[in-house]
């Protein structure tokens, strides 16, 4: 399985796992026309597309949702509660309802050439959920977007060779940062996982078949790469993982991160 980020943080949000059997995106962040050149950039081809799964209807991921249903025709994966939402978007309602696949809860969905799975996390929108996805023996667990890694999640991102998780923000840059204190709060009770929430998670979450952890949706303002990674790395090395044996890396804002091998 390969993975590839093309965006992650709130200038939009969409990366794709492709396998042997299919491939597919995980939300609508980023433009058609980017997606499409940077997978040609990499080998990949936008047509062999089989299925967008949809984190929550936040603009940030799904900006681009409709441009995807009106030239590809993708299977746009979701739970009914969130597919209600998405049939009323005024970003998604005129070109949602022929893609339309409702994901069952708690239980493991095929979707092309993948098993999929839900879970919902606790965010300020009408429903957020993380996905664990299996294929070709891998399996991946991706959360953003969330106040807190709720239990269901950390079982599930303890059996994942790969973990793609929020850590948006640095608890004393924000405080001290340019934001309302309305808006600080909103982030702090309901919104993102801090930098030391994403560490206590990996903490919890290691296991020794853990190979690749990414680090996604950081903030702009809150937060620098160099934080967050340090913050996870130290994660690692508290539990006794060495140096270079789990594939730790932060996915850019509004660039593409490489082709990676899972």
């Amino acid at each position: 399985m390969r993975f590839i980020s093309f965006t992650s943080g709130s200038c939009g949000n969409c990366c794709c796992l492709e396998s042997k059997d299919g491939m597919l995106l995980i939300d609508a962040g980023a433009s058609m026309r980017k997606v499409r050149r940077l997978m040609n950039d990499v080998g990949l081809n936008i047509n062999d597309l089989n299925a967008i799964l949809v984190t929550h209807e936040h603009l940030d991921h799904i900006r681009f949702l409709g441009t995807y249903c009106k030239y590809l025709r993708p299977s746009v994966c979701a739970p009914r509660k969130l597919h209600g939402v998405l049939a009323a978007h005024t970003f998604t309602k005129d070109y949602i309802s022929s893609c339309r696949n409702v994901l069952e809860p708690d239980v493991w969905n095929v979707v092309g050439g993948f098993e999929v799975k839900w879970f919902e996390v606790p965010h300020d929108a009408a429903q957020t959920v993380g996905y664990a996805i299996r294929s070709e023996d891998h399996m991946v667990v991706i959360m953003t977007d969330l106040q807190n890694v709720t239990p269901e999640a950390l079982a599930l991102a303890s059996q994942a060779d790969t973990v793609i998780i929020e850590s948006n923000y640095d608890l004393q840059m924000l405080k001290d940062g340019p934001y309302t204190p309305e808006l600080k709060q909103r982030i702090l009770d309901e919104g993102h996982l801090s930098n030391d929430a994403c560490a206590e998670a990996i903490r919890r979450i290691w296991h020794p078949g853990l190979r690749n952890l990414f680090l996604c949706h950081l903030s702009g303002n809150n937060n620098t790469p160099q934080k967050a990674y340090a913050c996870a790395a130290q994660a690692l090395s508290s539990v006794g993982v060495e140096k270079g044996s789990v594939h730790l890396r932060t996915l850019e804002r509004g660039a593409a991160s490489p082709l990676i091998i899972l």
